[in-house]
């Protein structure tokens, strides 16, 4: 019975959120002052994950891949094989993303950069448009999450799902 009486009280409690109240989610100024850290590990895991960030998902410059990213780099996103040459195969042919040469500096918008042990995970915002009002948007947040071995990155994390077919 106290259970039953919890989870209405649950219920009533959620039911009585506003449904649409959301805060956009915005990210910093300096988004690659967040890739510092000073213990000497995570500062090299940071930078890995910066250059990853950087040069490979912004500028697509993923002949450079294996500067950053171990040769069986094991993939959790259900869409893009693992091992290096899967997951270039995924951004230069499947999304057919195209290189830029000129990548000075990290224009995504970062939210924060955490590190822990071998771990670095990046949070940053995402807009969709709102299946709830056709031409409008809503503002949410992404992350991935590498784990470093040795300065590259060996295994990734995000929360994609399996791509519909065209």
């Amino acid at each position: 019975m106290r259970t039953r009486i919890g989870f209405i009280a649950l219920l009533a409690t959620v039911a009585s959120l506003p449904l649409l109240a959301q805060e956009p989610v915005v990210g910093v100024d300096d988004p690659e002052s967040l890739f510092v850290d000073d213990d000497p590990v995570l500062h090299r895991n940071k930078q890995a994950t910066l250059h990853i960030m950087r040069e490979l998902l912004q500028c697509n410059q993923w002949d450079r891949a294996g500067e950053w990213l171990t040769e069986q780099y094991i993939q959790h996103n259900p869409n893009a094989e693992s091992g290096l040459a899967g997951v270039i195969y995924f951004f230069t042919e499947v999304l057919g993303r195209e290189r830029t040469d000129d990548c000075g500096e990290l224009t995504t918008e970062i939210v924060a950069v955490m590190a822990d042990d071998d771990y670095v995970t990046v949070l940053w915002p995402r807009t969709y448009p709102d299946p709830r009002n056709p031409g409008e948007t809503y503002s949410t947040s992404w992350f991935d999450t590498w784990r470093f071995v040795d300065g590259k990155a060996d295994e990734h994390w995000d929360p994609a799902m399996i791509a519909p077919p065209e």
